[in-house]
């Protein structure tokens, strides 16, 4: 096995320890210090230099059944990452190669060499894999062309339009030709962000009023395509903006995340009657087809400038759970990134 010269003898990961009942708090994970990995035949070592952390993980602290499994207790967490192979003895892969994979949380992984994805730091910048050019961005992609069916002339509402997710949606659908394009965020900065930077025609706060109220006052015409990271008022709201023959694409609900009771769903699903509107959820690993086709699109839009986007970096292995919680509380402008 090729290895790197300077290899240090042990590697800290971030384990569950018990599940949060509603919002997580600090003595529900450790950051526990263990011998480095040894990769077995078909891995390679890699030392982790960017971690994701996202909303979904908070559903994968629960032991409630859902789309993923949930993280086991003792263990170290997972997630997205992107590191420096630093041994190797698998044909296609050498040591100084960089790659994407699922296990974070960690310093060091030994991961399976046929699950790593191999990134080009030429190209665009290695955290740029986990965000705009990574799942995130496929998340946007397949939400809003496949999932709510997005043509061009379409007046397009997103929630959480700062977040990773929502400040993509939102810029595609620009580039593509909607009509109309609507965030809501929380904060001032957020909604100037939204509107001066990444192109969308009308932002606001939600904190400052009744989101229903705001919306209509931003797309007075109504909107056709609400792309959902929210929930909540949101979808309510959104509901009762919809136009005929409008979609709605669910591809979170953080306002939900950490409820202890279910939350109540909106009050006028009866209008999608009226409307013939649509709404449906979706999950990004059910569109991996689309990521050639993702790439060769918004590559070259990042590459030019044509599509924006922003990162909130967290320095430091021991400061990934606060930066897992900044996301929880909206604290992250575009992706929440943890460098190592």
């Amino acid at each position: 096995m090729t290895d790197s010269p300077t290899l240090p003898a042990v590697s800290r990961a971030w384990h569950l320890l018990s599940r949060p009942v509603g919002w997580p708090k600090p003595e529900d994970f450790a950051l526990v210090e263990a011998e480095l990995p040894t990769p077995r035949e078909g891995q390679v070592l890699v030392r982790n230099k960017y971690l994701s952390v996202d909303p979904y993980m908070r559903g994968r602290m629960s032991a409630a059944k859902s789309y993923v499994a949930p993280f086991e207790l003792g263990k170290a967490m997972q997630g997205g990452a992107v590191g420096e192979v630093v041994a190797s003895d698998v044909e296609g892969l050498a040591v100084g190669d960089h790659v994407l994979h699922f296990l974070g949380w960690r310093e060091y992984a030994a991961v399976d060499a046929r699950s790593a994805v191999k990134v080009d730091p030429g190209a665009a910048p290695l955290s740029a894999y986990l965000g705009v050019l990574g799942m995130t961005g496929l998340t946007a992609y397949a939400g809003l062309l496949r999932t709510a069916a997005f043509k061009e002339g379409d007046a397009v509402f997103v929630s959480g339009a700062a977040g990773a997710v929502g400040s993509q949606v939102g810029q595609i659908a620009r580039l593509k030709g909607a009509s109309r394009v609507i965030g809501s965020a929380g904060s001032a900065e957020k909604v100037k962000l939204l509107v001066e930077e990444y192109g969308f025609d009308a932002a606001f706060n939600y904190k400052d009023g009744p989101v229903g109220e705001q919306l209509r006052a931003a797309a007075p015409d109504g909107i056709d395509v609400y792309f959902d990271n929210v929930g909540g008022d949101h979808l309510e709201a959104a509901i009762g903006s919809l136009n005929e023959g409008g979609r709605i694409a669910v591809c979170g609900m953080i306002s939900v995340y950490n409820n202890t009771e279910p939350a109540p769903g909106p009050r006028n699903l009866a209008r999608l009657i009226q409307t013939r509107g649509r709404i449906e959820g979706f999950l990004v690993g059910d569109h991996y087809d689309l990521q050639p086709q993702f790439v060769q699109e918004v590559g070259p839009w990042v590459a030019s400038g044509a599509l924006k986007y922003r990162e909130t970096v967290v320095e430091g292995i021991e400061n990934n759970l606060e930066a897992f919680l900044g996301v929880l509380r909206g604290d992250n402008t575009g992706k929440m990134i943890v460098k190592l």
